[in-house]
Parts: C-alpha cells; structure tokens; sequence
C-alpha cells in the first residue's frame, strides 16, 4: 500500500493549472491519496492563449479510472467572478473546500529590453491575479465557516511558486516578478488566515514541463508507476499532499524549493549585515557609506554582486 492512501480521506480540493505537468501530479496524487479533487483547467497554451476544456477533463477520467473522484473545470483563474465560480463548483459538488493549490501559469520570456507591455499583463494576471482570485474567495468562505463552527477550519492553501522567483533569472523579468510576489503573497496571507485555521504556504517546484522549450509533459500515463526521474514533474506532489493533510498543522507562512527528491525551505529576505554610522546621531555621507558597504557588507567591489540574490562575490559568473 502506497503511504499516501487516506492521508486526505474526506477532504475537497481545487487544484488550478492541472491539466498538464506539475498541476496534473498534483491532482492525480491528492486524489491517491482521498482527496475529491476540482481539476481546474482553462485548457490555454503555454503563452496564455486560446481555450479546451477537455483538457481538465482527461485528468478526470485518468482520475476516475484509479478510483478517485473528481470533476472538471475550466474556469479562468485570473478571473474574479470566473474564480468565485470555480470555488462555489467544490462546494456545490463535494460539499465543502478543504484545500486550494494554485498552480496555473503562463510563460512569456522576453529580455527586459523587448519585453511589451502585453507580455508583462499577461504573466502578471495569469500568476498573480490568477493567485488572488481563487485564494480571496477560498478564504471568504473559510472565514464564514470558521464563524459557523466557532473555531478554526483547518484549511490549506498551496501556492505555486518558482526557484525564479527566489534567484532570478536572465529574460524572465515578469515572471520572477509574479513568482516573488507569489511567494511573499503566501506568507501575507498565512497571516491574515491564521485565526481562522487556514494555512497557507509556497512551493517552488522543477521539473520537465510543456513550458521548457523542448521538454515532454508530465507521465503521461499515471496508471503505471515508472521508474524515478529527477526532472519528473510528479516529484513535488508529496510536499504538496503533505501540507495538504493534517500533518502539516504546524506549517505555515513557509516557502519550499523542490528539486528531484530534494526539499529545501527558504528563508525569504531574511536580514544580513548592517552597519550603523559612527555615532548613531547623524545621516550617512554618501561616500563614507560606500566605503563602508565595500568593507563591512560585501568585503569586496567585485563585479560578481552584479548577479543579485543568486550570486555573491564567489559568483562563478564573475569576472576576472
């Protein structure tokens, strides 16, 4: 028996994006593992573009044929009366909302230079909006719900991040931006939501999907188990079914990059060096400030800080 069997007995989910790649792991595994699944879907092309709401439905029926239950939905996500539809469908059909991933996205890479201002809308409204949209009405509901009952719901959002929006990337200046804000999104709301019994964190997942040039979709096939692969899309279903469940209580406002079989959580902007000017009773001179950030923030003026929050000053990136 594979462990992740009734760990979601009872439960409802809406999981958006899943009818490809990552979102589609997520779907098929919470639903392996008891969950009663939306599977939302605009059935787009990767630049966002276009409709199919077969799409969402071929992961039901890769659903339904291993026993699990689920339902179609090819709402927009980015949509606010689109997402406050998709999140009354959960509750009309299975009764209730327990857990929201937010997974739908769009690539539109561009260097900063040629990017148009269509291809910043779209990534933004597409990731961040399309965050927004599902977790407000999620989390109307929740609150209601929590004033029913007189207490917590015990409720899990799942956001869907990107080591992108972590580190940044060369010609990917609007997703990083949605993917950071997605990130920081999380933690906002894990805030707002606590009182309430709703947890709400953030993944950065990898792994080979339709939207890497070149790259092949999720298994294709769920129904056969194959063998492990680093770059299957599938591996970061796991964490996402772990803080799905009432195993993950205690777990909230965090952020997790996955790699293969590999987890890391991330410390989000945490504080580093800090200077004080001498004294503490006057402002900063901005040359003394500059000599002071070389040698006491960054002990160098390598062009290797060039690279930001990925690269420091053993950057291999850096010049000699």
């Amino acid at each position: 028996m594979r462990l992740t069997m009734g760990l979601l007995d009872g439960k409802v989910a809406i999981v958006t994006g899943a009818g490809h790649g990552v979102g589609r792991g997520h779907a098929v595994q919470l639903a392996e593992a008891g969950a009663k699944v939306v599977v939302n879907d605009l059935g787009g092309s990767i630049r966002g573009e276009g409709a199919d709401e077969t799409v969402a439905q071929a992961v039901v029926d890769v659903i339904e044929r291993r026993g699990g239950v689920a339902v179609a939905d090819a709402s927009d996500v980015s949509s606010f009366e689109g997402a406050d539809e998709m999140v009354q469908k959960a509750i009309d059909v299975f009764g209730g909302l327990d857990i929201l991933v937010n997974n739908a996205g769009i690539l539109r890479d561009k260097m900063i230079f040629n990017m148009d201002e269509a291809d910043w809308d779209a990534v933004i409204q597409v990731h961040l909006k399309g965050h927004f949209c599902p977790t407000r009405h999620a989390c109307a509901y929740w609150r209601d719900r929590s004033k029913e009952v007189g207490g917590p719901v015990n409720a899990s959002i799942i956001h869907t991040g990107s080591s992108v929006g972590l580190l940044g990337n060369v010609g990917q200046a609007n997703y990083a931006a949605a993917k950071g804000g997605i990130a920081m999104l999380a933690i906002a709301i894990a805030q707002d939501m606590e009182r309430y019994g709703v947890r709400s964190n953030c993944i950065a997942p990898s792994g080979s999907t339709r939207l890497l040039p070149g790259a092949g979709d999720s298994v294709l096939e769920p129904d056969e188990y194959v063998e492990y692969s680093p770059r299957d899309p599938g591996n970061v279903a796991p964490l996402v079914v772990w803080l799905a469940s009432d195993r993950s209580v205690h777990v909230s406002g965090q952020v997790f990059l996955s790699i293969g079989g590999t987890v890391t959580r991330f410390a989000p902007w945490t504080p580093a060096q800090h200077i004080t000017v001498p004294g503490n009773d006057r402002r900063w001179e901005p040359a003394e400030l500059g000599q002071a950030m070389d040698q006491l923030v960054f002990s160098t003026r390598h062009p290797g800080l060039w690279g930001g929050a990925m690269f420091g000053a053993e950057s291999p990136l850096s010049r000699p």
